[in-house]
């Protein structure tokens, strides 16, 4: 249920590595996300070092918005290096952008993941209002799963009736950003994404067994398996 956001800087001085970070995190995670500002603070090759020392999926959250060439070039540079999965934005539409990732997705075998809301106010006035046209692309096309917001409840329980079970809803927002461990999952999301709560607390640990362990209690709790 939660996957490990690992964006620089990490501890709380600034003197850890990724890779420490998720040796630290393993044993509490399903997979992390890395995005542009780790790939240029410690390189492209941080993707399968963590991938390899952990054995966990690595997610690229590069949130890509191109046209189809330019994405399918960065991800198969990315497929190099590792890469389990690809998050992409949704808005762009899918012919002569989304339609070059999924051909791709089904024919490697990566997850591709859509963004169909984010976290920032602006996102209601620009991304919200096209939410649900943006779940049935995800559906159409068949892809992994979508990104909905934990600090955004409403629109998780709107994407898993709308998805169903077939898709996976991952949510970031956990911690610094407002939303509760445990909060998207009991809304319906399969991942919680946790950055900073984890990566700049003093024992990365610790920090991640707290919200895996309040994961589990809040999904008990909404279920009502007590």
């Amino acid at each position: 249920m939660l996957v490990v956001a690992l964006d620089p800087p990490f501890g709380r001085n600034n003197d850890k590595r990724a890779l420490n970070v998720a040796l630290e995190t393993s044993d509490f995670s399903a997979g992390y996300k890395v995005g542009l500002p780790l790939i240029l603070e410690e390189g492209v090759f941080v993707v399968r070092e963590i991938k390899e020392s952990t054995g966990k999926p690595v997610i690229v959250d590069f949130k890509l918005a191109d046209i189809g060439e330019v994405m399918l070039y960065t991800t198969r540079k990315l497929l190099e290096y590792g890469a389990d999965a690809i998050i992409a934005h949704g808005f762009i539409g899918v012919n002569g952008a989304l339609d070059a990732l999924i051909s791709e997705s089904k024919r490697r075998g990566f997850h591709l993941i859509l963004v169909t809301s984010m976290t920032h106010k602006d996102s209601e006035r620009f991304i919200d209002k096209h939410f649900e046209e943006l779940l049935r692309v995800a559906i159409d096309h068949e892809v992994h799963g979508v990104v909905v917001p934990a600090t955004k409840p409403r629109l998780i329980n709107i994407a898993r009736r709308i998805l169903g079970s077939k898709f996976k809803i991952y949510s970031p927002g956990i911690g610094v950003q407002g939303a509760e461990p445990g909060s998207a999952i009991c809304a319906g999301a399969d991942y919680e994404i946790v950055g900073r709560l984890i990566t700049r607390s003093e024992s990365p640990r610790k920090a991640a067994e707290y919200v895996s362990r309040t994961q589990r209690e809040r999904w008990v709790e909404c279920h009502g398996l007590q």
